[in-house]
């Protein structure tokens, strides 16, 4: 696991590198410097990033939101301290654990563990989002083809149905890709 940690303060980055290596992970950046970070970040291609920003300016802030908007990846983010609004943006903006006044080696592995699978079961719920969506819309060309072919030829909407569903076949393609072809041929000849 490749990890980079953000933190200007050299000090509390060691504390970081310590309890990470002490776990027994080794792949270890340290990114000391914000400017450029989201290039820097990219070029690195951590598998987590661990952020740490004592106490933080609201601009300093939304570097960091920037960065966990655009790269997505599990963000561990360790301030000294907080307050409602700022722990409500980090939420909005991916960071997977935000950890107030909590930066002790001994921690750092459980902190990261608990950063991965949070990370990965949101991604799953926004793939399943993303694929409810899809289906979703799917369904709704297929039913607006439907349509098409009924008044199109004068047929019930079973008929319509399995007349898409054996193109499907014949063609080696989905339902919705040939009701979407459906739809587009109407849009062409309107």
């Amino acid at each position: 696991m490749k990890i980079v940690i953000v933190d200007e303060n050299p000090i509390r980055a060691v504390i970081l590198e310590e309890g990470l290596r002490e776990a027994g992970l080794g792949q270890v950046q340290r990114i000391g410097e914000m400017n450029n970070l989201l290039a820097r970040i990219y070029a690195i291609d951590p598998d987590v990033i661990l952020i740490d920003l004592e106490n933080p300016s609201r601009d300093t802030l939304e570097q960091m939101f920037q960065v966990s908007r655009a790269v997505r990846r599990p963000i561990a983010m360790f301030v000294d301290q907080s307050d409602a609004v700022s722990i409500q943006r980090s939420v909005d903006a991916g960071v997977s654990a935000y950890i107030v006044d909590g930066l002790k080696k001994e921690r750092i592995k459980s902190i990261l563990d608990l950063c991965v699978s949070r990370f990965n079961a949101f991604s799953k719920l926004q793939s399943e989002l993303e694929r409810a969506k899809d289906d979703l819309e799917q369904r709704k060309d297929v039913d607006r083809a439907k349509g098409i072919l009924m008044k199109s030829k004068n047929i019930s909407e079973d008929q319509a149905y399995r007349l898409m569903r054996s193109a499907a076949m014949r063609e080696n393609k989905k339902i919705g890709d040939i009701a979407r072809s459906i739809i587009m041929a109407r849009e062409l000849l309107k």
